[in-house]
């Protein structure tokens, strides 16, 4: 069976595109041809299990391209992960946090602007992200009324090839015959082993969005994009924030090494401290605090303990694939429990698809989203494309950081022959009247053909500045291209184009 699955399975995501095309009833794969066996009567063309932002996106696509959906959601509101407890309220209290920061601090001074008895209203501000979580959700319930998509409460289990049941909390049951069904059950918090969450001391990225008071101390476990973000709010707001990391840099996967360094200077000159290279070993609670026991990863002589009010476990994400009939169907799990897909995201059952952060690749919701769109379009007779290289990531700290392509870590181990072309915000107007100037853009492309091969900025708006590096990096552009440009003055998205000007000719305009 292991084998069977894995003939169906991408041979990569990290280097190329994947592409295939459905005709009618029938899958055209590899040149083979498969037929779907469909029961006579079905009760919808498609059903998406799950409402994240995979899920609900391929459902409306669904809707749209006059497919009959349904759509199963375990969870009270829709949106799932990133808009209940992740991407969405984690954006609000970052967005003021840093607004609190700046009026806090020297810097509404240094812009001559004067703010006495500075405070915060934890629980307004808390309000404000509940406000924002309450808008998207119920925005989304809107959509699918509009588009007619049929939504069942309940933990979608697929009990046949073309059979969803819905096991509804009052017990019962909910039966639904379809075509072709979707998983898109994302991801769940990867516990800590020997250390039990209760989402008040010891928590996780959801108790940190809804901590009753600021911690004095707090502990981060992991030095990734969630534990930096929520560290940085923390921090922010007037917590002492120690952020332990196993590794020797921070950022995650993906981030370039200069890039993470920078990173991790700037903030410490914030008040964020860390402990790199760091492992931790236990922790105990007594009295309200929390001891933290750590050691060198290198030298385990070496141990230390910290204290804290407030630990966050922040040591990354697991599939939800637990209890959806997977095995049952003969759809075996690979060893991270994600589930194993072929270039138009079919499973070992041709009309059984899955996408997002249940199948391999980056846990990113606009990853998701964009499979669920392609996913659909090829049930329906479309191409599916999607190149992975070409999927942003971005930490919403302050500074922001943001990538896209390869790293130079990346090109190094391939051995590829690249040049670079950078840029400091430094030398950028915008960046230098708003006093923003932390950071620099970084541009990596092809020695010979100088095609774009990566780009990688840290400083202000990195999120929306990373996009324009995405859309030329999809369309193969070169740093000519970019630097050719006409881009609108005095506007940071100038150092892009100056970074890629760089890369292209070897020398800036403007530095």
């Amino acid at each position: 069976m292991q084998s069977k699955i894995w003939s169906f399975v991408a041979s990569s995501v990290k280097n190329h595109c994947v592409s295939g095309r459905l005709t009618g009833s029938s899958v055209v794969f590899n040149n083979v041809q498969q037929k779907r066996s469909y029961s006579d009567a079905q009760d919808a063309d498609i059903v998406v299990i799950g409402s994240g932002p995979g899920g609900y996106v391929a459902a409306i696509k669904a809707a749209q391209l006059g497919m009959k959906t349904v759509c199963i959601e375990k969870n009270d509101t829709l949106g799932g992960t990133c808009l209940n407890v992740g991407c969405i309220p984690s954006k609000s209290l970052l967005n003021n946090s840093h607004y609190y920061h700046m009026a806090h601090s020297d810097d509404f001074k240094n812009r001559g602007i004067l703010v006495d008895n500075v405070r915060v209203d934890l629980e307004k501000l808390m309000g404000a992200k509940s406000g924002a979580v309450k808008a998207l959700t119920g925005g989304i319930a809107m959509l699918f009324n509009k588009n007619k998509i049929k939504l069942i409460k309940g933990h979608g289990k697929i009990t046949g090839a073309n059979q969803v049941t819905a096991l509804k909390s009052d017990g019962s049951s909910e039966v639904v015959n379809t075509k072709n069904i979707l998983i898109a059950t994302g991801s769940e918090v990867t516990p800590f082993a020997g250390l039990e969450v209760d989402e008040e001391q010891v928590v996780s990225s959801t108790g940190a969005l809804s901590l009753k008071q600021i911690p004095n101390k707090m502990v981060v476990i992991g030095a990734g994009v969630i534990g930096l973000e929520l560290g940085s709010v923390w921090s922010r707001l007037g917590a002492e924030v120690t952020a332990i990391e196993f590794m020797t840099s921070i950022g995650g996967v993906g981030i370039d090494g200069e890039v993470s360094k920078t990173f991790q200077k700037i903030l410490g000159k914030q008040g964020l401290q860390f402990k790199m290279g760091t492992k931790v070993t236990g922790a105990t609670k007594s009295g309200g605090v929390i001891k933290v026991s750590v050691e060198d990863v290198k030298n385990p002589d070496k141990k230390e303990e910290l204290e804290c009010d407030v630990l966050l476990v922040c040591v990354g994400r697991r599939p939800y694939t637990e209890n959806l009939g997977l095995e049952e169907m003969g759809i075996e799990r690979d060893q991270r429990g994600r589930i194993p897909v072929n270039s138009v995201f079919q499973t070992v059952i041709p009309n059984i698809f899955a996408i997002g952060d249940c199948i391999h690749g980056p846990m990113l919701a606009h990853k998701a989203e964009d499979e669920g769109i392609i996913c659909v379009e090829g049930i329906n007779g479309g191409p599916v494309h999607i190149d992975y290289n070409c999927i942003p990531s971005v930490i919403y700290t302050h500074p922001e950081v943001a990538w896209v392509g390869r790293s130079e870590e990346d090109l190094k181990s391939e051995g590829v022959e690249y040049k670079i072309g950078k840029f400091p915000f430094l030398a950028n107007s915008r960046a230098k009247t708003n006093n923003d100037t932390d950071g620099f853009v970084k541009v990596l492309s092809d020695k010979s053909t100088d095609r774009i091969l990566g780009t990688h900025i840290i400083g202000p708006s990195a999120g929306e500045l990373i996009n324009e590096a995405v859309l030329a990096q999809e369309y193969g552009a070169s740093a000519e291209d970019v630097a050719r440009a006409c881009h609108a003055h005095p506007t940071c998205a100038e150092a892009l184009r100056e970074a890629n000007l760089a890369a292209y000719c070897g020398k800036p305009i403007n530095f």
